[in-house]
């Protein structure tokens, strides 16, 4: 335990005085919003690679980087039981260094990756639907297995730094042993460069990105012909997934960027800390919940997998007793599960107006 210090303790942590915001937040509304998370996302990310594996028999280039998202979140979901422990006992961590390192290490690799993974999304659509011939060279199907590969292996590198700024420390008087985070540190020599820096080259670069292949997209179908209304449907989804990322990402940014500087600017004005501090723990609650968002992104950006996803959904509910499977899905549903039960042919993810998209 070479990083475990006694002293001097992060104040943050160790006061949790329920008359502040910050110990509320801590205490109270965090390990509420990580079990939300933790009870509705963890089975629909179950249900997703379930359908990834045994309904979907041909993946294109979205299918890959929708699976990689979901891992992603199901290996986060898996540690959020050791967070929820930890704030439910008052901030007390029993753990020790090497399980406090890796919980924090896995939430700031999984939020990386969460970003990496939506925008190989967004530039996947560009090029299907702006360069639908040009996509198949610059991004075949093994190109796109090498591209994910190298996302996890840069976002693990970027979560390397993490891992040297997460200590254990003793609060006095209490001998509660709290596991810190780089954000709340008041030594800010480190942790103030590495949030600049991750903010400015894995953020705000991917969400530069999105914009561009977003709007672009868009434009795009806005001068097709739309006799049936499918490519208004897709921009609107496009719109969406941008609205998205940027009100989870954005905010979350701000704030942990603010309470990192507020510390940089006011080393000896703990009180100035306070409102970021509070803003950030209240955004990583927020952020907690696209766990649960992205299975329903999986559902708008893939066709063939919101079929098997709402097809998976009919025949369990098809198997609970006393329930009316006729209340929850259409005919057209029960009919469209029925038939590819009986076939094996299925049909691309996500039919573009353009070819080459697969």
């Amino acid at each position: 335990m070479g990083n475990t210090q006694v002293q001097p303790p992060e104040e943050v942590l160790c006061d949790l005085d329920t008359r502040q915001g910050l110990p509320v937040v801590q205490l109270y509304v965090m390990p509420s919003f990580f079990l939300v998370a933790l009870i509705l996302g963890l089975p629909l990310n179950l249900l997703s690679l379930w359908v990834f594996f045994h309904r979907l028999r041909r993946w294109t280039r979205s299918t890959v980087f929708l699976f990689n998202l979901t891992l992603a979140d199901t290996a986060w979901l898996l540690a959020l039981p050791f967070l929820i422990h930890y704030h439910l006992e008052g901030l007390h961590w029993r753990l020790g260094l090497p399980f406090c390192t890796a919980v924090r290490m896995m939430y700031h690799n999984y939020f990386y990756l969460s970003i990496f993974f939506v925008t190989c999304i967004s530039v996947d659509r560009y090029l299907a639907i702006v360069h639908p011939l040009r996509s198949l060279v610059l991004l075949g199907r093994r190109k796109t297995i090498l591209l994910c590969v190298a996302v996890w292996a840069a976002a693990l590198v970027l979560s390397l730094p993490v891992a040297r700024m997460t200590l254990i420390q003793t609060c006095p008087g209490s001998n509660r042993t709290v596991c810190t985070l780089y954000v709340l540190l008041s030594e800010t020599g480190q942790s103030l460069p590495y949030s600049l820096f991750c903010s400015s080259t894995a953020f705000l670069f991917p969400l530069l990105s999105i914009c561009y292949c977003g709007l672009r997209s868009v434009r795009e179908l806005r001068r097709r012909p739309d006799p049936h209304n499918k490519q208004r449907r897709l921009r609107r989804v496009l719109s969406a997934a941008l609205v998205f990322f940027a009100m989870f990402y954005l905010p979350y940014h701000l704030s942990r960027n603010a309470a990192v500087l507020m510390r940089a600017v006011y080393p000896d004005d703990p009180a100035s800390w306070r409102p970021p501090d509070l803003a950030f723990a209240l955004e990583m609650c927020f952020c907690s919940l696209i766990t649960c968002v992205n299975p329903l992104f999986s559902c708008f950006i893939g066709r063939q997998f919101r079929e098997e996803f709402h097809g998976s959904f009919a025949v369990m509910f098809s198997q609970c007793p006393g329930m009316q499977v006729a209340s929850l899905i259409s005919k057209r549903t029960r009919m469209t599960v029925r038939k590819r039960q009986r076939t094996s042919a299925v049909t691309p993810v996500c039919a573009l107006p353009a070819p080459g998209s697969s």
